[in-house]
């Protein structure tokens, strides 16, 4: 029997050569028992991501973030589903959940959460978040300025400083 370490090992080696479907087919071979295990879980995720399976992703992200809060991958993921669902709100709650967990180290929840408020109408917030984002990382200014989420806000934020 191979071990869980190495079927995400060979999944992650599939995916990473855009085998997708044989990415898929040894993530299938991973025993029940470790389905719920972190690396598992973000695995599937990826996979999900890839194939732009949202309602997968947002299963699977929920289920990581829920099991494995201090995991930001299982958060970004489901609220990122969740967006690509067009269910905005609730991608922006699912943020403001992992805020606490993880908003002082990830960048990326704020960038999202930007984002979020930014297609949700709420642009003092949503330059709010950016700035907290480029401030703990200066490329996602750059980011931004391509970023369809924030077009709203590209004259704003191409005067930030």
């Amino acid at each position: 029997m191979i071990p869980t370490k190495r079927h995400l090992q060979f999944a992650s080696g599939y995916f990473a050569l855009g085998m997708i479907a044989e990415a898929t087919e040894e993530l299938a071979l991973i025993p029940r028992e470790d389905w719920a295990n972190a690396d598992v879980l973000e695995a599937r995720i990826e996979l999900h991501m890839a194939k732009r399976e949202w309602t997968m992703v947002v299963g699977f992200g929920e289920q990581l973030a829920r099991r494995h809060p201090e995991n930001e991958h299982g958060w970004i993921g489901w609220a990122f589903a969740l967006r690509e669902l067009n269910r905005v709100e609730d991608a922006k709650v699912v943020l403001l959940e992992a805020e606490s967990l993880h908003g002082e180290m990830c960048a990326l929840v704020h960038y999202n959460l930007a984002c979020y408020y930014c297609l949700l109408g709420e642009q003092v917030e949503a330059k709010k978040r950016l700035r907290i984002a480029c401030k703990m990382d200066k490329q996602w200014k750059k980011a931004a300025l391509d970023d369809e989420d924030l077009k709203a806000m590209w004259d704003d934020i191409a005067a930030m400083k």
